[in-house]
């Protein structure tokens, strides 16, 4: 296992639609590992292969509980609404206010091609609308109504 690259949003790899993974064999698994390392060692939520330049439909996110492989995934439900700020291991320093639903679910393939069911709220509803986003090249930066000034992220409580 090793860590990976993370690429910045300025590399073409993050703004192209990502192919199906078809073979569930040491290749696939050596980059969940990789992916798995280079997303903890990161202190991100969630992690896409084209963010360290694989331009395969794979993504990991933490739950907080576990971490999350999702391999080919696709939105089956989302319900409710949201908005918050967003960031991304790619877009470093920077947060943006975004709405996404409160809830959602995907269906996805493990690592040795089950599929299986995985759903969330809140953090984690954001984190798989986000992720599955850069499957199809699309960034936060591109749905996001602002960038956050850090007095916003903090919260301004001297006002009242």
């Amino acid at each position: 296992m090793a860590l990976r690259n993370i690429l910045t949003d300025q590399e073409p790899a993050l703004h192209k639609v990502c192919k199906v993974v078809v073979n569930f064999d040491a290749k696939l698994h050596r980059l969940l590992d990789d992916m798995k390392d280079t997303l903890i060692e990161s202190g991100g939520v969630g992690l896409a292969a084209p963010q360290v330049g694989i331009l395969r439909r794979v993504v990991l996110v933490d739950t907080g509980e576990e971490i999350l492989e999702l391999v080919n995934p696709t939105l089956v439900e989302t319900d409710g609404e949201q908005e918050g700020a967003e960031g991304c291991l790619s877009v470093p320093g920077k947060y943006g206010l975004v709405k996404r639903p409160y809830y959602a679910k995907v269906r996805a393939q493990d690592r040795n091609g089950n599929w299986y069911e995985a759903e969330g709220e809140e953090l984690i509803a954001r984190c798989f609308c986000h992720e599955l986003d850069h499957l199809d090249g699309i960034l936060y930066t591109q749905l996001m109504e602002q960038y956050l000034t850090e007095e916003e992220l903090m919260g301004d409580d001297e006002e009242e």
